[in-house]
């Protein structure tokens, strides 16, 4: 016999006995506890990793254009302008009718004429966007108060 040790006597527990094939006293376990801990690491790796994006209500694909980065420091006022002429200002749908009040709204300095402190306007209009939304546009912005005004583009590549 092989791994069996050697007592004196027959009541002495048997620590290095060979089991034969198919005879177990317990049923084979499965620890959850390293399974469940490796994924949620790998949960909190595809939380951290994860690229967090801007998304709008509106679907545009922006021109082309190089140039710096703005450097602005104050709360800015998105608009797009989609091919077919609808407007979202910060993702919200507008009608061209209202334009006008939601940007007076959307300044916080309306009532100073400082134009240094009052929010940047970003047009991310169409490329096929047409040009008379985008004057209208414009124009709400410069009856709301506010003097400054930008065009987004996409950054060419080189």
């Amino acid at each position: 016999m092989l791994f069996q040790q050697q007592s004196s006597s027959p009541s002495s527990p048997h620590i290095f006995t060979q089991q034969p094939a198919g005879s177990s006293n317990s049923a084979p376990e499965i620890n959850l506890i390293p399974f469940i801990d490796v994924l949620l690491v790998i949960l909190i790796f595809l939380m951290i990793s994860t690229t967090f994006t801007r998304y709008q209500e509106l679907s545009i694909t922006l021109p082309s254009a190089e140039g710096a980065p703005s450097k602005s420091h104050t709360k800015d006022i998105a608009i797009a302008i989609t091919a077919d002429g609808r407007i979202a200002i910060d993702g919200k749908r507008v009608r061209n009718d209202e334009l006008t009040n939601v940007l007076t709204r959307a300044n916080p300095n309306s009532a100073q004429s400082n134009p240094e402190k009052s929010p940047t306007v970003t047009i991310a209009a169409d490329g096929k966007a047409p040009h008379q939304v985008v004057m209208q546009v414009m124009e709400a912005a410069r009856n709301a108060g506010l003097p400054n005004v930008v065009f987004a583009t996409q950054a060419t590549s080189k």
